[in-house]
């Protein structure tokens, strides 16, 4: 059931925030909370094969110092029900539907990857929602080699398996010392909370969300010029998931949209440089 702001205490972190669910769209979704009650709140939108205990702690701690964060798990993911959608408008008009749920207004939108996806859809749509949105590690629909995101991701996550390492550590991260040290701390990040840990990923959510992915980058271009909303666009310059390229073109295509492409980074480049991706975005999002 969901529970009202004032249930969130200000020492609680986001290891110790508890799991909520909430009814929407004829389903449940789980999702999380942090920060105070007051100022414009962030919603965060996740990556493929993500659930809400994918999420940089570090990231959410930063954002939520002074200000409302919630952390959403799609349709069928972790401790949410029903089955993932197969197209990223169906996950936008969720994810609209929990807004509407939650009883938020007016938001400021962090999509990561697939969340950016899905974080664009609903910018373009319901442009009344969204007063500004942060675009990390994703790109525009029809964008270059994001048709390719499952060809990319296989070899590599078979690779994990092989080296007994998280998939992620490749996927997400360059082949230097530096990258390889940054996939390390995150990796270790993300296993700090102990308990009330959400439902693993199935496999049938691996390749529901992957069609999803497919069918965006074989799609038309979008008119992202009507995006008329301060935007920042954030990734790595070496990602080979999402090609940094579709970061920069976004950033073109989007009116007055800022740009930062992390040095010696990946996919992953925000988990990085996450101190620095915070600073950034809540002097983004304060300004």
């Amino acid at each position: 059931m969901s529970q009202p702001a004032s249930h969130i205490r200000a020492t609680e972190t986001w290891i110790e925030t508890p799991t909520l669910t909430i009814e929407a769209a004829g389903t449940t979704f789980a999702y999380r909370r942090l920060g105070p009650a007051q100022g414009v709140p962030v919603v965060l939108l996740n990556h493929w094969v993500a659930n809400l205990d994918d999420i940089d702690p570090r990231i959410v701690d930063g954002l939520a110092r002074d200000r409302p964060v919630y952390a959403l798990d799609y349709r069928g993911v972790g401790k949410s029900g029903g089955d993932a959608p197969t197209t990223i408008a169906a996950m936008a008009e969720d994810i609209v539907a929990v807004i509407a749920s939650l009883g938020l207004g007016t938001i400021d939108l962090i999509g990561v990857s697939l969340g950016g996806f899905v974080a664009q859809q609903i910018t373009l749509t319901r442009p009344d929602l969204v007063r500004k949105l942060v675009l990390a590690g994703t790109g525009p629909a029809g964008g270059t080699g994001i048709a390719r995101v499952g060809a990319v991701a296989w070899p590599l996550m078979i690779k994990g398996l092989l080296t007994l390492k998280d998939p992620k550590t490749y996927l997400f991260f360059t082949s230097t010392a530096n990258g390889r040290q940054a996939a390390k701390a995150f990796l270790l990040r993300l296993k700090a909370r102990k308990i009330d840990r959400d439902a693993p990923i199935t496999p049938t959510v691996f390749l529901r969300q992957l069609k999803a992915i497919t069918a965006w980058g074989r799609q038309p271009a979008q008119d992202l010029g009507s995006i008329a909303k301060p935007v920042l666009v954030a990734n790595g310059d070496r990602d080979i998931m999402v090609p940094s390229e579709n970061s920069a073109d976004m950033a073109r295509r989007i009116p007055g949209a800022e740009l930062v492409l992390y040095p010696d980074a990946g996919h992953g480049g925000i988990f990085q440089y996450h101190e620095d991706f915070v600073q950034r975005v809540r002097a983004f999002l304060a300004a």
